[in-house]
């Protein structure tokens, strides 16, 4: 069977850094740090008292109030971005078979700050059940593809991924699989995330899994570095139109890039802890390029999962190393998630955006905030550090990793014709 070819063709963005895909990649460019204080509520007692918020966003200025208020935040995200997405795509949605475009979308938590919220006041009550009648259908994650599909009239494929912080990731490579067979002309795919509330800080204490650097947010997420201590949460959106190559072009859409494979691989190992070889990570990297029908000296970057913890970071470059092998030293690697902090299951749309428009503009976004070099990471290696750097990007790797061992990977390229 002959598959068919799978392009980028419309991206939408909400994050820490800007609020659309063009302030986003500005900021991503510059080496800008969304860390700050958390002010969606007072942190003065827990551990970690800041976050990567997404900033000025108010869902009435892109939603109707009363359609707002069935919404949790994670959804309000993803009905932006994925409304950016769809315009900057240009398909005109009053000509196009709706029964083939669908909807594939990615969050590792759901409705956290809903369920917070409403559970916080029951519990503060007398204890008659008073809830929300939209309480359940705005927790539940896969609500937000279904509100998506419902705005736009999409009928083709239409649900959820979950696999924690790989789940955008999956989204995407779920979304390519489909139109590759042909079951789909395009679909909007991607990832939201709003966990930067009571018991997403709280919860990602007590595993000690967060920087607690709160005298110096702003660098506290860093990758690499011999000094970190944990990741910075983040929030937002990233979506994404993939559409099949030839009805892309026979509608003259811009292509940004092509999707040219993906891979799968699970740890095996651990329910929160990577493997500290890498040995996940190394089957997820070889099984994404056999997928591609590349080899170790086509890729020009590498968009790491890099979460700025001691343990995972390091197991991360080994099994890239060992992939690569010789090539690696001649390869960019940089993590965008020490500018954005971990958008969670969001992470993989929005990286997957950065490392599109990498391809797209020729420019590597950094990894900020190094100070330090860890003796554990080879110093050989190009981590992109503190400062972007240009370069002729034509294929490149996007990483995503989640509690409970998943991993996925996803190569992008430069389209070519």
């Amino acid at each position: 069977m002959e598959f068919k070819r799978v392009v980028v063709t419309g991206i939408g963005a909400l994050t820490p850094l800007g609020n659309t895909k063009d302030d986003y990649w500005k900021s991503l460019s510059e080496g800008v740090s969304g860390a700050a204080r958390i002010t969606r509520f007072d942190p003065e007692k827990f551990k970690t008292q800041f976050a990567c918020e997404v900033k000025n966003f108010d869902p009435l200025d892109f939603l109707d109030r009363k359609l707002s208020r069935k919404m949790d935040l994670g959804t309000q995200f993803a009905m932006v971005a994925g409304d950016e997405a769809v315009v900057d795509s240009g398909l005109d949605l009053e000509k196009i078979n709706k029964d083939k475009i669908g909807v594939i979308w990615g969050s590792g938590i759901g409705g956290m700050t809903t369920f917070e919220n409403e559970y916080g006041t029951f519990a503060k009550g007398d204890g008659t059940p008073r809830f929300n009648p939209f309480f359940i259908p705005k927790m539940i994650s896969d609500i937000t593809p279904g509100m998506l599909s419902i705005k736009y009239g999409f009928r083709g494929p239409n649900y959820a991924t979950v696999s924690a912080c790989a789940s955008s990731n999956h989204a995407l490579m779920d979304a390519a699989i489909y139109i590759r067979l042909g079951k789909a002309t395009a679909i909007l795919a991607g990832g939201s995330e709003a966990g930067i509330c009571m018991a997403g800080v709280g919860g990602f204490n007590a595993m000690k899994a967060l920087s607690e650097r709160n005298d110096s947010p702003e660098t506290a997420s860093r990758p690499y570095d011999k000094e970190r201590d944990g990741f910075v949460l983040g929030e937002g959106a990233g979506a994404l139109i993939l559409e099949e190559l030839e009805h892309a072009k026979a509608r003259g859409a811009t292509i940004y890039a092509e999707v040219l494979g993906a891979g799968m691989s699970a740890d095996a190992h651990h329910m929160t802890a990577p493997h500290p070889e890498g040995l996940g990570i190394e089957l997820v990297l070889k099984n994404a390029l056999e997928d591609a029908n590349l080899k170790a000296e086509d890729i020009d970057y590498v968009n790491t999962h890099g979460t700025s913890t001691p343990l995972g970071d390091a197991g991360e470059i080994k099994a890239i190393q060992r992939i690569l092998g010789d090539h690696a030293p001649k390869v960019n690697i940089s993590s965008t998630k020490s500018m954005t902090g971990h958008l969670l299951g969001a992470a993989g749309a929005a990286e997957g955006i950065a490392t599109i428009l990498a391809i797209h503009k020729g420019i590597v976004p950094p990894t900020i905030n190094h100070f330090t070099d860890d003796p554990e990471i080879d110093p050989a290696l190009n981590l992109t550090f503190n400062k972007a750097q240009k370069r002729d990007v034509n294929i490149a790797i996007s990483n995503t990793f989640g509690f409970g061992g998943h991993n996925a990977s996803v190569i992008l390229g430069k389209y070519s014709g």
